[in-house]
């Protein structure tokens, strides 16, 4: 394809790395179109330099990312952290910017709150942890395998806990009491939102970011009004453009010096070219990635 033409609102980003998210397997599969406007080619997230003056940014995207060259909203761009490769940088965007506008927007999550993150040992898991962390709760992380626990405890969890052999609700009720925790996040759906509910403080909110067990539940709703919980249909990709560039605004102040400072990382699972994109997607399908899946167009 031609070299993307950026409007007057966009930067021409050369692509150094990409990082694949879940969203880019529902895109494949047909479920999940970009919004009106954006690109058509796959890629949310990405790590570069602008063309034009070789800045070294990061860029969130709706579509587009993973190519040679995207043209990247000016609101949606930050400066890579020096302190990352640009490797590294490339898995920031989609899953910091969801951890923060979640935990940080959506919850105001208070200092030493309490947090549930499920599949924990995901891109966006992981960045969450951490997240929640650099804001000052204690966390709670769930994964299906058994291997990915001592991930769940690097990246900062308080308590690391095997879904769903693991009794999710005594476990965590026996380390901090019944109605515990303020925020969830949860792109499991189906087979978790039951648990969430019932560990869930009195004002807390749920946040519902995927349905990767099923999107149809039966959920108690006289638990729901007695707790006064907020349960919330979250997404970041169909936000405007400005919408996302006041969260990446605000990210830039609050959450960016944390990579630099070093109380922010990325964990990178495993690095594809792009003649081996199938297989880095195929990877994440299986679910076999601790962290993120980045694509090096500079190899």
């Amino acid at each position: 394809m031609e070299t993307p033409a950026p409007r007057a609102d966009e930067l021409l980003i050369r692509v150094a790395a990409s990082g694949i998210n879940r969203a880019d397997l529902s895109q494949i599969a047909g479920r999940y179109p970009p919004p009106p406007g954006e690109p058509a080619i796959l890629g949310l997230e990405i790590a570069g330099t602008v063309a034009a003056t070789g800045e070294g940014v990061c860029a969130l995207l709706a579509g587009g990312g993973h190519a040679e060259y995207v043209a990247a909203p000016r609101g949606q761009v930050f400066p890579a952290p020096a302190r990352l490769d640009p490797i590294a940088c490339g898995g920031i965007p989609e899953a910091f910017l969801t951890a923060f506008v979640n935990l940080a927007i959506e919850v105001k999550l208070p200092p030493g709150g309490t947090v549930l993150v499920h599949a924990g040992a995901s891109g966006v898991g992981i960045a969450a942890i951490q997240v929640a962390k650099y804001l000052g709760a204690r966390v709670a992380a769930t994964t299906r395998t058994k291997e990915k626990l001592p991930a769940l405890a690097a990246a900062g969890a308080d308590l690391a806990l095997l879904s769903p052999d693991e009794d999710m609700v005594r476990a965590i009720e026996s380390s901090w009491g019944k109605n515990a925790v303020h925020a969830i996040l949860d792109p499991v759906g189906a087979a978790t939102l039951p648990g969430d509910l019932a560990v869930l403080a009195t004002g807390g909110t749920i946040l519902c970011l995927a349905t990767m067990s099923g999107p149809r539940i039966e959920l108690d709703l006289s638990l729901l009004m007695k707790k006064r919980a907020r349960l919330v249909g979250s997404t970041l990709r169909s936000r405007s453009r400005e919408e996302k560039a006041a969260i990446v605004r605000r990210f830039r102040e609050e959450i960016l010096p944390g990579f630099d400072a070093g109380r922010l990382s990325v964990v990178v699972d495993r690095v594809f070219r792009p003649a081996d994109a199938a297989a880095a997607f195929q990877r994440m399908r299986e679910n076999k990635n601790t962290g993120k899946v980045v694509i090096d167009w500079q190899a």
